[in-house]
């Protein structure tokens, strides 16, 4: 069985919202706009880290999540401001604020949770040995796959 040892990227192990620490496990089950399966992992399925670092760790993720949504709500009232030119309809604004930031509740959910815990977590750091990926042969996967099969009597 061989590794790779290369370091993968902060900024692509963020976007695919990967653990901080292995850079490699996935943070959240499913897709970002799947419907009942937008929820965060418990823990890493590589490395095994906790992502809940102590009980109610996540509330935190409300005031990133809260900064996401004031970013959001100008850039909507600024792109409206210049596809319209309209100064006068508060309906226009209200609407397009509200549709948008509905729509983006997902990746605010997402993102708000992965920005915690790379930038504003002090106790997690990455650690470059669990940053690998195991690659197998074909003939050591078949004899591999039989090692963790339970006999039940």
């Amino acid at each position: 069985m061989e590794t790779t040892d290369s370091a993968t990227p902060k900024s692509w192990a963020m976007l695919h919202a990967k653990c901080p620490r292995c850079r490699r496990g996935n943070m959240f089950e499913g897709g970002m706009y799947s419907f009942g399966s937008n929820k965060i992992n418990i823990l890493c399925p590589h490395c095994h880290m906790t992502f809940e670092i102590e009980p109610g760790y996540f509330y935190a993720a409300m005031y990133v999540s809260y900064a996401l949504n004031i970013m959001e709500v100008g850039f909507f009232c600024l792109a409206t401001y210049l596809i319209t030119h309209n100064t006068v309809s508060p309906w226009l604004y209200l609407s397009t604020i509200l549709t948008g930031c509905i729509l983006v509740s997902p990746v605010n959910f997402r993102y708000s949770r992965v920005i915690l815990l790379y930038w504003l977590s002090p106790k997690i750091h990455y650690h470059r040995e669990l940053d690998k990926v195991e690659i197998n042969s074909g003939k050591e996967n078949a004899a591999n796959g039989f090692t963790n099969l339970k006999i039940v009597k």
